[in-house]
């Protein structure tokens, strides 16, 4: 949690943004002892052209409505990628975020469809937290869902709790700091939800990986990529995804893993298919 008590706290996110710019970067020069990494209170406060003590209400979490103006001087002297003014916004506009706070995630019957629709591809839905809400057949093969209890179906416990995930996923740090990248998001973008603050307790108690890595705030949006696997059944896969988001269900995301047709990863998966279809004797 952030010292200013939400797990999407602004004031934790502007001091690790300021940590990671040194002076000299932006023209300042380097002088007197520093008691900590990067720029001070005072430097971003001149840099974005607002008084340090507007600055630092705004660091504590207590600062009025601040304008979009200053929201983007801030965001221009601390180099903020387009994720990371997103979440800024929403941080510093918690009242805002707080609106949507369902507990329940329907996938409509439609999406539900389509999903079946795509057979030679693993797919599944993502929802808040990264909640694992449907998927289809070649997805549950490739990841077992359908095995997991409803509370188990969560990308971050299966990343972090599920001792096998480091073996399904080779280069399992950058999946670990991908996904907590895109779970601090959700945070930002729903302050003050219980059961984010419950999983993110759990995690954090569990796993001294995420601790760090949820220590370091940093914020991403899954869009597109690649993951490499070493599935039990079928062996090592390449799969490359897209992140497709939900028409009218903004917290709620399409993941397609697109396979290069005629790859080994492709017919790999044609076998995984097979087994899983396979009846059982």
């Amino acid at each position: 949690m952030g010292a200013d008590g939400e797990l999407g706290g602004i004031g934790d996110f502007l001091r690790s943004r300021r940590a990671r710019i040194r002076p000299d970067e932006i023209g300042l020069p380097e002088y007197g002892r520093r008691r900590v990494p990067g720029l001070r209170r005072e430097e971003v406060a001149q840099l974005a052209g607002v008084s340090v003590d507007y600055y630092i209400r705004l660091e504590q979490g207590r600062g009025p409505s601040v304008s979009d103006a200053v929201l983007d001087a801030v965001a221009r002297v601390l180099r903020l990628d387009a994720t990371e003014q997103a979440y800024l916004r929403s941080v510093a506009r918690p009242a805002q975020a707080r609106r949507r706070r369902e507990t329940e995630q329907p996938v409509r019957p439609g999406l539900r469809l389509l999903l079946d629709t795509i057979d030679r591809a693993p797919a599944f839905v993502l929802g808040r937290r990264m909640d694992v809400l449907a998927w289809n057949a070649l997805g549950d093969a490739l990841l077992g869902f359908s095995a997991m209890a409803p509370k188990e179906r969560n990308m971050p416990r299966q990343v972090f709790l599920e001792p096998a995930a480091r073996e399904l996923y080779p280069q399992w740090a950058a999946v670990a700091a991908e996904t907590v990248a895109h779970l601090r998001l959700d945070a930002g973008l729903h302050p003050g939800d219980p059961h984010l603050a419950r999983l993110v307790g759990e995690l954090s108690l569990a796993s001294a990986d995420f601790r760090r890595l949820w220590a370091d705030h940093q914020v991403k949006r899954k869009t597109t990529g690649a993951k490499l696997m070493a599935h039990p059944v079928v062996g090592e896969l390449v799969m490359p995804y897209e992140t497709l988001t939900v028409s009218g269900e903004p917290d709620q995301a399409l993941v397609v893993y697109t396979p290069e047709p005629g790859s080994v990863t492709a017919d790999r998966l044609r076998t995984l298919a097979a087994a899983a279809a396979a009846p059982v004797s």
